[in-house]
């Protein structure tokens, strides 16, 4: 478990002053904990981190971003949904909360019931990258070379129920192709042993693959999400390459558990949407692919609807492949 804490200059000062005293008498009193259920330096760790910092000017407490890892994120939602509902502890989770009830067996949580929602955060299309030296030149000679090879080619993705796990079902499923996959812990070793040489194809999101992109390090067939991407606007959608409707984005959201305070859920909420205007994070989040969704998903009822409908979505996907983590 490793913890780490952003400070806010002036906090000390700013409970001398005269609005102080009404400041400390309402919410927030003490720092946050924003739980990740992923390792320092992933991904959604970033994204927590990034978040951390803008949040806590706004929120005028320290924010404490505590990574929980193992066992797909679930050890992280269940420790969650276990914590005292007093608002001073969140989750951030990405598509993990909808297909955990498909992959795990004995859940001792319900994603769908055990939290309140607080907002989604950030959508990460995904790109499908192969190894420096694959044959094909573009994914229509990768279909191909797909259906020519078969289980000779190995698609590498970061676990059972990581959501390169996901977009790996999904490909083989919309190719009709049975591929070797290749199962490592996480995405940072899964894309090694891409650019290592060692396997042949890996689906992961732009903000981890777009500097090898463009240093030209892996070969990229196209991008997951449904539109073309502002940071790639020259590498068309897999679903404009043929297979039609292809969509996988990595999303994220925030979660507190059940029986958190109104007060606590809007003010945190409040200032998760001034971080997500904050220029210097919108810019850099922008160059590396991600996207901030909609202003209707960035509410309570938005992230809770979207669950539901990802749930739906992923469930049957999983019980085909008749793949279970637990």
């Amino acid at each position: 478990m490793k913890k780490t804490i952003f400070t806010v200059a002036g906090i000390v000062l700013a409970a001398t002053t005269a609005t102080g005293p009404a400041m400390a008498q309402g919410y927030p009193t003490k720092p946050i904990t924003l739980v990740v259920p992923y390792s320092a330096g992933g991904p959604t760790d970033v994204l927590a981190r990034m978040l951390g910092v803008v949040m806590a000017r706004s929120l005028g407490q320290s924010v404490v971003v505590e990574n929980k890892t193992g066992a797909g994120g679930t050890l992280a939602a269940a420790y969650t949904a276990r914590a005292a509902p007093d608002g001073y502890t969140f989750l951030i989770h990405h598509n993990g909360m909808a297909t955990a009830p498909a992959l795990y067996r004995r859940l001792s949580y319900k994603p769908l019931a055990d939290f309140e929602y607080v907002s989604q955060v950030l959508d990460v299309p995904m790109t499908l990258i192969g190894r420096k030296d694959l044959p094909p030149k573009n994914f229509k000679e990768l279909l191909v070379h797909l259906k020519s090879h078969g289980d000779k080619i190995n698609l590498a993705h970061a676990g059972l129920g990581a959501v390169s796990h996901l977009c790996s079902m999904l490909l083989r499923q919309a190719v009709g192709t049975e591929l070797t996959t290749v199962p490592y812990q996480g995405t940072g070793p899964a894309l090694n042993a891409l650019l290592a040489g060692q396997v042949d194809l890996l689906c992961d999101q732009t903000t981890a693959t777009i500097p090898y992109i463009k240093a030209q390090s892996v070969k990229l067939y196209g991008v997951t999400s449904s539109t073309r991407l502002k940071a790639l606007p020259d590498t068309p959608t897999l679903s404009e390459q043929g297979l039609a409707g292809f969509n996988v984005v990595v999303w994220h959201g925030i979660y507190a558990p059940k029986g958190t305070p109104r007060e606590a859920l809007e003010k945190f909420g409040a200032a998760l949407k001034l971080a997500l205007k904050d220029p210097s994070a919108t810019q850099r989040l922008t160059d590396l692919g991600a996207l901030i969704p909609d202003d209707d998903k960035l509410s309570p009822a938005g992230l809770q609807t979207w669950l539901q409908q990802e749930t739906q979505r992923y469930t049957p996907v999983i019980k085909t492949a008749g793949q279970f983590a637990d």
